[in-house]
């Protein structure tokens, strides 16, 4: 009896110490993967593409990055925050390693869009109105001006920022710039994006026209009637001249033979002295509105 007590605790001791032994083994063996990983994978090499503005050893110097140090340990998310705050005009951007010594860096770089006057100093926009870069009206050829909000505290790198009772102006026209860069018509904004009226986004488009959106609608189906209104106009003969404004109840566009300009009084209606309305032919939006004035 005592002989099978000593034999079942022997039994009971090993299958105890095997467990232990499990997974001191496991242990070492990641201990040996991460020792690996130190000692030998290490940034050797550093690429970057997608760069035109900025050289690839500018956005290398922006990330911190030195060769030799331990590919594994590096932190991503702080490098993209130091490239994305020392280089403006870098939009978007993602790192990946590639074993066992490389680091590749994929930039996207922001475009301006517009520009915005504050302190006698002209502040460079992009689509999510980030300031790109500050200098003089020789920055600003070809781009329109943003009107009607009063910058904050502006500086290269950071956001737009105006004061409280302007952020729905300020986040209306971010929606703005995104829905006319989507539809590629980004090119065609002159002039002006002025914002001074509590209801309306008025901009300049190509040479002579000036157009009308609600300044709380859905960008993106107005750009749609706007590209339609267009397209039905150069079909009919009508020149690109005037004021387009669509900012009518049920989707009506009306054309305007005079065009507006910042500084002018408010655009006239049609039968309030402002002279004959000359509509675009209909236009048909995804939902299958027409949208004539008729």
């Amino acid at each position: 009896m005592a002989a099978r007590r000593s034999r079942k605790g022997r039994r009971r001791n090993r299958g105890r110490f095997g467990g232990l032994y499990k997974l001191l083994s496991i242990l070492l063996i990641l201990a040996a993967i991460i020792l690996g990983c130190v000692v030998f994978f290490r940034v050797n090499t550093m690429l970057v593409e997608g760069n035109s503005r900025y050289t690839a050893e500018e956005v290398i110097a922006a990330s911190g990055v030195q060769q030799g140090d331990n590919l594994f340990a590096l932190n991503k998310s702080h490098m993209i925050s130091q490239i994305l705050t020392r280089l403006p005009y870098v939009d978007d951007l993602s790192i990946q390693r590639k074993l066992p010594d490389t680091l590749v860096f994929y930039v996207t770089e922001s475009v301006p869009v517009a520009w915005v006057e504050s302190g006698g100093t002209c502040w460079l926009l992009d689509h999510r109105c980030k300031i790109l870069e500050a200098g003089d009206s020789s920055l600003t050829e070809n781009l329109p001006q943003v009107m009607g909000l009063t910058p904050l505290d502006p500086s290269v790198g950071g956001r737009l920022t105006v004061a409280p009772e302007e952020q729905n102006k300020l986040d209306q026209l971010r929606e703005f710039f995104t829905a006319i860069g989507e539809m590629q018509m980004t090119g065609s904004l002159t002039g002006f994006v002025d914002l001074s009226s509590e209801n309306e986004i008025r901009f300049g488009y190509g040479a002579d026209l000036t157009v009308i959106f609600p300044l709380n609608g859905d960008f993106d189906q107005e750009t749609y009637e706007l590209k339609r209104a267009l397209e039905s106009m150069d079909e009919r003969g009508i020149a690109r001249a005037g004021t387009l404004d669509q900012n009518y109840e049920g989707r009506v566009t009306h054309l305007l033979p005079d065009r507006w300009l910042p500084g002018q009084p408010d655009p006239t209606p049609e039968g309030e002295g402002g002279g004959e309305t000359e509509p675009p032919a209909a236009s048909e939006s995804p939902q299958g509105e027409n949208n004539a004035d008729e």
